[in-house]
């Protein structure tokens, strides 16, 4: 007829064994197996009469593993409590109303595999949010870092090592410079010559251990060091 009908699944080959009343667990956790069974049945059940089907299948599973029927009563009616009268005999809904308001506040509320993806998705937003703030401090730090002055900025720097031919070295690559890039933009740039002066070979060669590499004679050279 067009209509989809939903109800719990039971395996033809599951047999109906719970968590027994007489295992060593607190109270609570016998309570919450028998809520959610309910919850799953108010959940699943597309029509009043599949849900007291359910309901019944659950009291008789239950009772099969030894749970007192007045604590089974009892946790039924607690769960039922917003929906049900406190004076109904009975501790279950009893009427198609209750059950369809109970369904629909039930389909409301999201499942736990829902509820971790939901977090799950939060706690990927709040990295992302804390990855921008990040690159947006990098980004400001690099920003103010390029703002900086540098020192070498518009300087043109040559180095040399000095010798005796090269002694109007400096000033002969100033006036090259001042010739070839007179009345252009370069000017702007300064031009600084450097040089270092060339070791002597005879300070070198009277150094107390003279290197490997100036010692022609490597054999004499341990001799000599062994005299020392």
């Amino acid at each position: 007829n067009g209509t989809l009908s939903t109800s719990v699944y039971h395996k033809p080959a599951a047999e109906p064994y719970v968590v027994p009343f007489i295992s060593d667990h607190p109270r609570h956790v016998f309570e919450n197996i028998v809520q959610t069974s309910l919850r799953r049945a108010v959940k699943y059940s597309s029509t009043f009469q599949l849900f007291n089907d359910e309901r019944r299948y659950i009291k008789s599973t239950f009772l099969y593993n030894g749970y007192p029927s007045s604590f089974i009563d009892k946790t039924f009616r607690k769960f039922f409590s917003d929906y049900i009268s406190s004076r109904s005999f009975l501790p279950f809904l009893d009427n198609e109303a209750q059950f369809i308001q109970m369904r629909i506040a039930s389909s409301r509320q999201p499942s736990r595999q829902q509820s971790q993806v939901e977090t799950r998705i939060a706690t990927l937003t709040n990295d992302n949010d804390h990855l921008v703030e990040d690159l947006d401090k990098k980004e400001e730090f690099i920003i103010q870092e390029n703002k900086k002055p540098n020192k070498l900025q518009n300087k043109l720097i040559i180095h040399y090592t000095h010798e005796k031919i090269f002694n109007t070295r400096k000033r002969d690559l100033h006036r090259i410079f001042q010739e070839t890039f007179v009345d252009t933009p370069i000017m702007e740039t300064k031009l600084i010559v450097g040089n270092t002066n060339r070791k002597n070979t005879m300070k070198e060669l009277i150094q107390k251990r003279p290197t490997q590499t100036i010692l022609k004679n490597k054999t004499k050279a341990s001799i000599m060091n062994k005299i020392k």
